[in-house]
């Protein structure tokens, strides 16, 4: 079976052969060649990840998480509490807690972007996953179109082949009934032969 991306295309794609993008191809390809072209993306995702990238995603993740607002949630009562009545006269930062204030915007000032860093990468990486859904749901389309036409073909030759059979057995037939026959004519002579 020597077929080419050309013939894959124009045979099971719309666009055909000229219409085909990079994505295509390969699966076209992979197609010709019989060799899978599912892969977990996530391998090559986090080895192209550098340290940056990984601690960006870390504090992400945990600034995203309950474990951080109940943790922060905590340290603001404490903060409050420490503040506003357990120092008293001697507290470091007194009611409106302004020292409190500049340190919470200096955190959403930095979480801010290493979040928007992390999301970035999480699109970047849910692209990269949608194109690697769409080549493996291609592929499966174009196998199961192939098996379709395989199977449209061997039910020709089932049907094309049929009148020979019939044929063939027609003659069987016609030979039984004619040996039929014979036999019967003889049994026929023998008893009255017989005189029965």
């Amino acid at each position: 079976m020597n077929k080419t991306i050309e013939d894959l295309a124009a045979r099971w794609l719309k666009p055909g052969a000229e219409g085909l993008g990079k994505l295509e191809s390969r699966v076209l390809q992979s197609t010709i060649e019989r060799k899978t072209i599912a892969h977990n993306p996530n391998d090559a995702y986090a080895a192209h990840q550098s340290f940056g990238d990984k601690v960006a995603d870390g504090i992400a993740r945990f600034g995203g998480s309950w474990t951080f607002i109940l943790g922060f949630l905590a340290f603001l009562v404490l903060w409050a509490i420490a503040n506003a009545w357990l120092l008293g006269r001697d507290s470091f930062d007194p009611y409106p807690f302004i020292f409190l204030n500049l340190v919470l915007s200096m955190i959403a000032a930095l979480q801010a972007p290493v979040i928007m860093m992390s999301q970035n990468r999480q699109s970047q990486r849910d692209r990269i996953d949608a194109a690697h859904d769409y080549a493996v749901n291609l592929k499966a389309e174009i196998e199961i179109m192939a098996l379709h036409e395989k199977l449209d073909e061997l039910r020709h030759a089932q049907m094309s082949g049929m009148p020979d059979q019939i044929t063939d057995i027609r003659s069987d037939i016609a030979l039984v009934a004619e040996r039929l026959k014979r036999i019967e004519d003889r049994l026929m002579t023998a008893k009255w032969s017989s005189g029965l």
